[in-house]
Parts: structure tokens; C-alpha cells; sequence
């Protein structure tokens, strides 16, 4: 880690297949997300680079600028190796574009059937306007932590159910 990207990881009792389809699934990060500011999505499930899925997020979660209300991002995919690292980066509203990255990585053991989960969010190339901000990171690791936490616990229960 840095001072400009915060990691979190954990081994999850599940298939790293399991796990990547809950991540290419708009509803999946929705499903797991600890912030709260994530409240619904629409898209398809992501098969590669450059694709992309709408978030409808609600900032009042976080209290840090309830002002901003309601809003869409619009989510395009940046890194896709099926079971081993999915990362992507948020557009917005605001300009400039913030530039931030936030992804997971998958070290599957196949002997075990357990996958480590590393979650990374990273905003090392942000606009000079944002890092200049002060605002950054916008989420702890605490909150990555979280929602490792609440992945473990979805894949386990069968997510995505038919």
C-alpha cells in the first residue's frame, strides 16, 4: 500500500469462478457494497475490457456531501482476466473526471476450492484538481474490509440465485 492506494484482502471459502461472476454483475457490487452509497444498477453482466453498467448511487450515505444527492456513475471496466482481476473507473457528473480505480484480484487454490480476494482502490492518477482537494481516499480500508466481508458472505450464500 501507499499513500495513494489502499488494499485489503481475504480468503474466501468459494471458487474464484464464483466470485468473478458476482463481480461482473452490475447487481453483485450493488449486493456487496459496505458504503451504503450504492443503490441500485443497470447493464449487463461485463464480459471484457471497456465495457460498462450505469450505479445509481445516494452520496447521503457517507454524509460527506449529502448535497450531491442522488446521481448515476456510469462504471466502465479497465481490467478483465476471467477468475484473476476485474478493476474499473467511475464516470461522473463532475469534471474533471476524478480518475480513480477500484478492482479486485483472485489467487485461486484449486486444491483447496478457496480463493484470496484482494480489493484495491487506487487513485495514484486522479486529476491534480482532485488530489489537490484534500478529499482523497474517499473510502477507507476499514470500508474495504466491509465489503470483503459481505462478499464472503454472498458467494456463500449462492449468489447470483436462479
Amino acid at each position: 500500500m501507499t499513500d495513494t492506494r489502499l488494499e485489503a484482502e481475504r480468503l474466501i471459502a468459494a471458487p474464484a469462478a464464483d466470485i468473478f461472476a458476482l463481480l461482473c454483475d452490475p447487481h453483485g457490487h450493488v449486493a456487496i457494497d459496505s458504503s451504503g452509497m450504492l443503490q441500485d444498477a443497470e447493464g449487463e453482466p461485463v464480459r471484457a475490457s471497456g465495457d460498462s453498467f450505469v450505479v445509481h448511487m445516494d452520496r447521503e450515505a457517507l454524509n460527506d456531501y449529502p448535497e450531491m444527492g442522488r446521481y448515476d456513475v456510469t462504471v466502465t471496466i479497465r481490467d478483465y482476466e476471467p477468475d484473476r482481476l476485474i478493476s474499473w473507473t467511475v464516470l461522473g457528473r463532475i469534471r474533471p473526471q476524478i480518475g480513480h480505480v477500484y478492482g479486485y484480484r483472485l489467487e485461486p487454490d484449486e486444491e483447496s476450492g478457496r480463493t484470496r480476494v484482494t480489493s484495491f482502490y487506487d487513485w495514484s492518477t486522479i486529476a491534480p484538481e482532485w488530489r489537490d482537494s484534500g478529499i482523497f481516499p474517499v473510502l477507507t480500508e476499514g470500508a474495504l474490509r466491509g465489503t470483503l466481508g459481505i462478499l464472503d458472505r454472498t458467494v456463500r450464500r449462492g449468489y447470483p440465485r436462479g
